[in-house]
């Protein structure tokens, strides 16, 4: 005997089932509004959280602020700093984390802020975040030149102090900027000192871009695929890791 629903239980039926994939819902979303309630009024000079999720670990949460990652329970009683180590994976999660937050998208960089040298066809692309008063950014700028076809991007990130700022004042108001960066970088040669009238708000917006990524070093090189290397890694490796990205 076939069996058929009344109408009165197909709506039953049909309003349950409707309402079933959202039951799992209210629990996260309940979970987040508590722990942003609690922590707002337990932590009020904690900055406004970004954003609210479960973590790999069961009732653990967490936490981000801007790219700094932290971690709570499921109601905001406990607040933690630190990583999470994936032992199977062998993989430091909350890096990970850090790591794609703060990914460079390269064809959106803001390139009119670099200073741009262009070197054989310049089909290959990197960009690199360097203080004019670091020592392993002038050795490195000497390997660079020897780089063949690359368009170089280089950001003056002035973070060693005022005399970094003034003389990334005097490069990017030169006349000829790529010359008067050569010029210093490599022959030790500096530019005569920047107009009052010059515009050096690139610089400025230069140093929250790399703030924003968490550049706290230089030189810090960017490649095409948003990728960075730290510290003046020999030509060799980097000749090898433009050339991977270039091909890809």
């Amino acid at each position: 005997m076939t069996s058929r629903l009344t109408p009165l239980r197909r709506v039953v039926l049909l309003t349950t089932l409707a309402a079933l994939p959202w039951a799992v819902v209210p629990s996260a979303w309940a979970n987040e509004v508590v722990i942003r309630k609690n922590l707002a009024e337990r932590m009020p000079q904690l900055p406004k959280l970004d954003e609210v999720q479960r973590s790999p670990i069961n009732g653990l949460w967490e936490v981000r602020i801007g790219s700094d990652i932290l971690y709570t329970d499921a109601e905001g009683n406990y607040l933690m700093q630190g990583d999470i180590f994936d032992t199977r994976e062998k993989k430091n999660v909350t890096q990970a984390r850090v790591d794609k937050l703060t990914a460079f998208d390269f064809p959106a960089l803001p390139v009119k802020d670099a200073i741009t040298i262009r070197q054989g066809n310049g089909t290959r692309k990197i960009a690199i975040f360097v203080d004019p008063n670091c020592g392993f950014c002038k050795r490195f700028e000497r390997d660079l030149a020897s780089l063949k076809d690359v368009t170089i991007h280089n950001f003056v990130y002035p973070i060693l102090g005022p005399d970094s700022e003034a003389k990334s004042r005097d490069i990017w108001c030169a006349k000829d900027k790529a010359k008067a960066w050569r010029d210093w970088m490599i022959d030790n040669k500096l530019p005569a000192k920047a107009d009052a009238a010059c515009d050096t708000a690139a610089i400025t917006r230069n140093v929250a871009l790399g703030k924003k990524h968490r550049v706290n070093g230089t030189p810090a090189t960017v490649l095409e695929d948003g990728n960075r290397l730290s510290g003046a890694v020999p030509l060799d490796t980097l000749e090898k890791r433009v050339a991977a990205v270039s091909k890809g």
